[in-house]
C-alpha cells in the first residue's frame, strides 16, 4: 500500500492505494511526485498511467494529519507535496493518462486536471469540497475540466460533476464502466506509447509551453488563501466540523 510503479515495458503505471478512502497525508504527496518523475525517467517509457485502487480516485489532503498538527509544519508540508505532486504529472516528460473511478476530490481534480488524458468511470465524480473544508486551492485544475464559471459555482457551492458531464465538455475522453476502466486507459496509454517516443516526448513539451495558464504559479497563489485562512483560525473550525460529520 501507499504509492507504487508498476512497469511494463512502454507504458509505466503509478498505483495509489493509501486507505481507506485515498485522502493523502504529505509524506504519500511527496512520494507520487517522485514515482511520477521515477516512471519517467526510463528513456524507454513513452506513457505513464495514474491510477488508484479502492473505493475512490483520490479524497484529496489527509485532513487528519493536518487537524492533529500543533503547529503550521502539517499544513506547510501538505502544500508543499500537493505542488510538487501536481507538478511532477505536468511535467511529466512524456503523456499521463489518468484512470478515474469513483470520488476525484480536492487533490484528485489536481491530478486530474494536470493529467494529459483522463479516462473516468461511469460511477467517477469530479468536485472540490475545498470551502466547506475551510481551504482552497485546485481551482485552477478544474479550470482545465469544466467551463469557468462552472467552475466558479462548483467552488463557491462544493457541488460535484459527474464523468458523463466532463466527457460532454471533452475533458474526459471516454467514459466506460467500472470493469472496462483499466483496460480502456491502457489501450489509450498503448496507442500513445506506439507513437516514436521522441516526437511524443518534443509533443508534451511544446503543448505545455503554448498553455495560456502558467498552472503551477496559479495554484501557489490559491495557496496563500489556504495559510491566510489557517492563521485565522476558521480553517480548524470548518475541518472539525467536517471530521465530526464523517465519523473517520
Amino acid at each position: 500500500m501507499g504509492i507504487d510503479i508498476r512497469g511494463d515495458g512502454r507504458i509505466a503505471e503509478v498505483v495509489i492505494d493509501v486507505p481507506p478512502v485515498n485522502a493523502l497525508p504529505a509524506d504519500d504527496w511527496f512520494a507520487l511526485a517522485d514515482a511520477v518523475r521515477t516512471a519517467a525517467a526510463d528513456p524507454t517509457v513513452a506513457a505513464v498511467m495514474l491510477t488508484a485502487a479502492g473505493r475512490g480516485f483520490c479524497a484529496g489532503v489527509d485532513l487528519k494529519e493536518l487537524h492533529h498538527s500543533t503547529d503550521n509544519a502539517a499544513l506547510i508540508g501538505v502544500n508543499r507535496g500537493c505542488f510538487a505532486a501536481f507538478a511532477a504529472v505536468y511535467d511529466c516528460p512524456v503523456p499521463v493518462v489518468a484512470a478515474v473511478h469513483g470520488y476525484c476530490l480536492g487533490g484528485g481534480v489536481g491530478l486530474a486536471g494536470t493529467a494529459d488524458i483522463v479516462v473516468a468511470a461511469d460511477d467517477a465524480t469530479f468536485g472540490l469540497p475545498e470551502v466547506d473544508r475551510g481551504a482552497l486551492g485546485a481551482a485552477t485544475h478544474l479550470s482545465r475540466l469544466v467551463p469557468h464559471q462552472l467552475m466558479r459555482a462548483m467552488v463557491y457551492t462544493c457541488r460535484t460533476i459527474t464523468a458523463q458531464e466532463l466527457h460532454r465538455f471533452g475533458s474526459v475522453l471516454e467514459v466506460v464502466p467500472r470493469e472496462r476502466l483499466a483496460a480502456t486507459s491502457r489501450r489509450v496509454a498503448e496507442e500513445i506509447a506506439a507513437k516514436d517516443p521522441l516526437i511524443i516526448r518534443r509533443a508534451k513539451e511544446s503543448l505545455n509551453g503554448i498553455d495560456p495558464v502558467d498552472i503551477q504559479r496559479s495554484y501557489r497563489y490559491e495557496q496563500g488563501f489556504t495559510y491566510e485562512l489557517n492563521l485565522a483560525g476558521v480553517s480548524d473550525r470548518a475541518r472539525q466540523s467536517f471530521l465530526d460529520r464523517d465519523g473517520r
